[in-house]
């Protein structure tokens, strides 16, 4: 079970400022634990100590760094069945996806601790013309400086992992807000980063509510605001955040394209159409959230699949049978439920599920969604997907590339030709072939195009950012 209360982490050291933040399990909607929160002189603490870290961070050596990331990893094992406990309950998540984020959260330090000492730099060859003879360039990465993070709920630990470790990679001192509804993964995170010798200062792990937070946004002492979470309050911040440099991993409504010459394996596409859709209550933003289906091949999938999804287990999420959890929250369930009823009025069809209690949304599949409702054009952010049949390949990339987003895209094809077509023109971040957009490797760059963000995330790719290329010219002769 989860601890009594737990502190929030002020320049490495836990401090019990209070108890007001009230965390819930997701499933029972009972008071779980309680969590201290930051106020504004807290935050502008924290946001001293990382300038005043910076020296220190910069000059704390690669194989430092390595270690302290390695420490991590070390323990996230020993603890990983509290992680995921923790994970289950705060979040509401199946726990056989909290083992799998409490995974994915070793691999993503594991990756950091490699890359820590490979931050490599490079030789400029200067002499392009007589005037340049004798000269050298060279060039190498340096911290850019203290960094702001806002990670969201639904992978609590994995999204915050891929901030704070590629930071600790990178050499930058960093303050934390994690999502108020899931702030304990993130605060077991602090308590580990505090048994390691990073400088004073080089972390903080704040939770705070939204309207008090602004600091973490438009305080200029910041180097780089890296946000996770919805397209609205991404661009919103991104605005505020004057001329530090922007990181935004926001939202979707991926699609998946199911081709023709599909039919001999119709059982693993629909098993990862299913997953796609509905692992984690479909609360990630590549769930698939549209299925195009060759018309030849459309009716024994949609039979195949309409199958699946009502064989899903709902219910407690500590239950290993258990596939489909709550949604975060009530209020979520409901406004979900509201775009499904509207879709259906507007001529929808809903195939399997639809039944909805509180936060528990049944896995629904719903066919004829007009592509003018919220359900299709906006990002359901729940367990819900929509079928919908095409007779022609380019006409299906061009219904994918309609809409506001652009994170990642599934298609299933064995035709080489189709494949690099849709690499090609699909106006995503990534293309994933034969399998669904949520497949992740957490060394992959992650991102997207439009309104799905700017940036990408992935260890390396963060590293990137969190570090400046800084020149150095001589002369050889003078």
């Amino acid at each position: 079970m989860l601890n009594r209360t737990y502190p929030y982490y002020l320049a490495n050291e836990a401090v019990a400022a209070n108890t007001d933040l009230e965390v819930t399990d997701k499933f029972s909607g009972e008071v779980a634990t309680r969590v201290a929160m930051a106020d504004a002189a807290a935050i502008d603490k924290a946001i001293g100590f990382a300038v005043e870290a910076m020296p220190a961070m910069r000059a704390f050596a690669p194989f430092k760094r390595q270690a302290v990331l390695e420490h991590c990893v070390k323990r996230f094992r020993e603890r990983y069945d509290e992680l995921a406990l923790a994970l289950c309950i705060e979040a509401g998540k199946p726990i056989n996806d909290s083992k799998g984020e409490v995974t994915r959260l070793i691999d993503t330090f594991k990756v950091a601790a490699e890359e820590a000492v490979r931050i490599d730099g490079e030789i400029v060859n200067l002499q392009i013309s007589p005037r340049a003879n004798g000269y050298h360039g060279y060039v190498k990465r340096v911290p850019i400086g203290p960094c702001s993070f806002i990670s969201p709920f639904n992978f609590p630990l994995n999204l915050t992992a891929h901030k704070v470790a590629p930071a600790i990679a990178a050499g930058v001192p960093f303050v934390l807000k994690p999502a108020s509804r899931t702030p304990v993964g993130a605060l077991i995170m602090g308590e580990i980063l505090a048994e390691t010798d990073l400088p004073k200062g080089a972390f903080s792990i704040l939770p705070a509510h939204r309207d008090g937070a602004d600091l973490f946004t438009t305080d200029e002492r910041f180097k780089l605001l890296s946000f996770t979470g919805s397209p609205a309050v991404g661009w919103e911040l991104k605005k505020k955040a004057g001329k530090k440099k922007v990181i935004l991993e926001l939202g979707g409504n991926a699609a998946a394209i199911v081709d023709g010459d599909q039919g001999g394996k119709l059982d693993y596409v629909v098993d990862r159409l299913a997953f796609g859709a509905f692992y984690q209550s479909g609360q990630s933003c590549i769930g698939v959230q549209r299925i195009l289906v060759h018309g030849s091949i459309y009716d024994a999938l949609r039979e195949k699949l309409i199958a699946k999804t009502r064989s899903l287990v709902m219910g407690d999420p500590k239950d290993e049978k258990t596939f489909v959890g709550p949604m975060i929250s009530e209020s979520e369930s409901k406004r979900l439920a509201g775009w499904m009823e509207s879709a259906v009025q507007a001529g929808a069809t809903i195939v399997a599920g639809g039944k909805v209690d509180g936060a528990m949304f049944e896995a629904t599949l719903l066919e004829g969604v007009k592509r003018d409702t919220d359900l299709y054009r906006k990002e359901a952010f729940g367990p819900v997907a929509i079928l919908e049949r095409f007779d022609d390949f380019g006409a299906a990339l061009a219904t994918v590339n309609d809409s506001d987003f652009g994170l990642q895209a599934g298609v299933f094809t064995d035709s080489l030709a189709h494949a690099h077509r849709a690499w090609d023109e699909l106006e995503v971040g990534g293309v994933v072939i034969n399998d669904v957009p949520s497949f992740r490797v957490d060394n992959m760059p992650y991102g997207g195009v439009k309104d799905s963000g700017l940036g990408r995330e992935g260890v390396r790719y963060a590293i990137e950012d969190m570090t400046e290329l800084r020149l150095m010219v001589m002369r050889e002769t003078w």
